[in-house]
């Protein structure tokens, strides 16, 4: 079916297929075209432009947009997407003083997750993880990637790779998978659960198909980076490639490793060393900032800024999870990277699309509107721009989104 949206205010995003992903000043770079069409045709991109450069095609379905802008829709990198129950109780015990260590130790935290999904079964899972995904397509997300790791069992872990699958097959957004069996020790046998991950999990996931990438929790009492070499070099021995939590509260060599193991990207990263931004600066790993965790933990914020002014690449993802993030809202997120990480709208909008695309391989399918990607975009409200997306937080700029060309209500 041949679609073509006529009369768009701007039309932002607009990307040559050959682009690579943005590192440094051509982050603030957003092209975009002026009073322009977009034409769609079986669910792709094929053509835009300048409106005095439209001609109509007979047989196509045409929709004026009257002067609103369209962008497309986001790629959120970094999600916890399944689990089984909110936290929301260990949000009460963080308003009253406890840190996010403190209520790991006080039976809260990954593994409380992980005894609540243990107990839920695989159909009630899919059911409100599938309502958990509507509600972050209609937000704007039009690619994401789910993560494993509440479950810390081999029974588990496979029972939430299975509900990612099935999201897979019922839904037309991409959606990688990635096996964070590594989240989080279950009990103090943990060179038992290292191999439980190594030789039980990571051979029935791979014969399966159940994943495209690796995670490790690579901090202070979660695992050492021996541990994540160990847990990443098994992995690779699956196929899968690496995608790894590192310095969230702490510097411990996990960025080095993770580069030599060429790691897609390195996630977290509020805290970072200078030395740490030169090695990622000699990689092609990406440096993935996750602010609404900064946010709702009250910690430091990846230094986004200083990431940016070395001439790196930056990408922003949701990090939604029950626990330290839970909000799919990437709109927020690029808001929070302006107003705390002072990056400029452009820079937030730009590593929460184009740049997001590369962290999870999609750069060919989404991102930007380019000829032949898939045809996922957003349509905005009248009078909202660029800016807007950040400047309006927790307000609502989108009026409609499209998937493949269709509208989603």
């Amino acid at each position: 079916m041949r679609k073509v949206f006529i009369n768009i205010g701007q039309l932002y995003q607009v990307r040559a297929a050959e682009i690579k992903i943005l590192r440094g000043a051509l982050m603030a770079e957003v092209p975009s075209i002026e009073n322009s069409f977009l034409r769609i045709n079986n669910g792709l991109i094929e053509d835009f432009g300048p409106m005095e450069e439209f001609s109509l095609v007979e047989g196509e379905e045409q929709i004026d947009l009257e002067g609103r802008m369209v962008t497309p829709t986001f790629v959120d990198s970094h999600t916890h997407l399944v689990f089984a129950a909110d936290r929301d109780e260990e949000f009460v015990m963080k308003i009253k003083g406890m840190d996010y260590q403190s209520i790991a130790e006080a039976g809260g935290g990954i593994l409380n997750s992980a005894r609540k999904l243990q107990n839920t079964s695989t159909q009630e899972l899919f059911a409100a993880a599938s309502q958990r995904l509507k509600e972050a397509i209609l937000a704007g997300t039009g690619a994401i990637e789910i993560k494993s790791g509440y479950g810390l069992s081999a029974e588990a872990e496979l029972k939430i790779l299975h509900v990612i699958a099935q999201l897979k097959k019922e839904f037309a957004i991409p959606i990688k998978a990635t096996f964070l069996g590594a989240h989080a020790f279950p009990n103090e046998d943990k060179e038992g659960y290292i191999d439980s991950i190594i030789n039980e999990m990571l051979p029935e996931i791979s014969q399966q198909h159940l994943a495209d990438y690796i995670d490790c929790f690579c901090e202070q009492g979660y695992f050492s980076v021996d541990q994540m070499c160990k847990i990443l070099e098994a992995g690779e021995s699956h196929g899968l490639k690496p995608k790894v939590h590192v310095n969230q509260f702490n510097s411990i060599g996990g960025i080095e490793k993770a580069v030599e193991y060429g790691a897609i990207s390195v996630d977290h990263l509020e805290v970072l060393k200078d030395e740490e931004i030169t090695i990622l600066k000699d990689s092609d790993t990406i440096p993935v900032a996750l602010p609404g965790c900064s946010y709702f933990l009250n910690i430091e914020f990846t230094p986004g800024r200083k990431v940016i002014d070395n001439g790196l690449p930056l990408v922003l993802a949701s990090d939604f999870n029950p626990g330290s993030a839970p909000s799919f809202n990437m709109s927020v997120i690029n808001s929070l990277a302006c107003s705390k990480m002072k990056l400029l709208p452009q820079e937030a909008f730009n590593a929460s699309t184009f740049n997001a695309a590369f962290a999870v391989e999609l750069e060919n399918e989404v991102g930007s509107i380019t000829k032949g990607k898939k045809a996922n975009f957003i349509v905005g409200k009248k009078s909202k721009n660029l800016n807007s997306i950040s400047y309006n937080f927790g307000v609502n700029w989108i009026e409609r989104v499209y998937i493949n060309g269709d509208s989603i209500a």
